[in-house]
């Protein structure tokens, strides 16, 4: 049986994290999650304070090429090993991840839905959204606590790049999900995929 992909899209501070971990949570290593955040594309050749300034969240900041590759090799039952980011120094990471193939993968990341080329791959798309006050205060925290941010760097990226990269690039692919989840913490629509998943699970096909 080839895995069912399932992609899971949405604005930073959607809880699109939340709604991920939680499922992964629920079904440990019997499911594997590839995080599309740790296909940023590496930037050795540039200095830190010059790395601040890219364009994080605009599509050709991933190496969505690997991307696909690696879905591509865990579809065919081959293991592979993903990249990780360090949103400290704003660079990919030494450290790397084994990803075992597994009947469930889940993909997640602001633009997980906007190339078609990893659309194709999946076969269930979830959009995990929430108003944008929402998503500024989240992302506040979430940055200052885990990223070792402060608050005008966060301010200033989300006004220059993340606010006007939403609507251009990850607000439109709403559409083009199978389902649009209203919180990553909402509980009726965590239960039904997460029903979903374990049914993939149990089925001996």
């Amino acid at each position: 049986m080839k895995p069912v992909i399932i992609g899971i899209a949405g604005g930073t501070g959607s809880g699109k994290s939340t709604f991920t971990n939680r499922l992964k949570k629920a079904f440990g290593d019997s499911i594997s999650v590839l995080y599309h955040d740790n296909y940023y594309k590496a930037h050795d050749e540039l200095p830190f304070e010059e790395r601040k300034l890219l364009n994080y969240d605009h599509p050709d900041a991933f190496d969505s090429d690997l991307l696909v590759h690696d879905i591509m090799e865990l579809k065919e039952g081959r293991s592979i090993v993903s990249p990780t980011y360090d949103y400290t120094i704003h660079n990919r990471a030494k450290e790397t991840v084994l990803v075992e193939p597994r009947k469930v993968i889940l993909i997640e990341g602001i633009l997980t839905l906007y190339d078609p080329r990893l659309r194709e791959l999946m076969d269930i798309k979830i959009f995990v959204d929430a108003d944008a006050d929402e998503r500024i205060l989240r992302r506040v925290i979430r940055d200052t606590k885990e990223r070792g941010r402060d608050i005008e760097n966060i301010v200033d990226q989300y006004l220059t790049t993340v606010k006007p990269m939403h609507y251009l690039y990850v607000e439109p692919t709403k559409r083009l999900a199978d389902i649009v989840v209203n919180s990553g913490k909402n509980p009726i629509a965590f239960r039904i995929i997460k029903n979903t998943i374990k049914e993939i699970l149990d089925s001996t096909d």
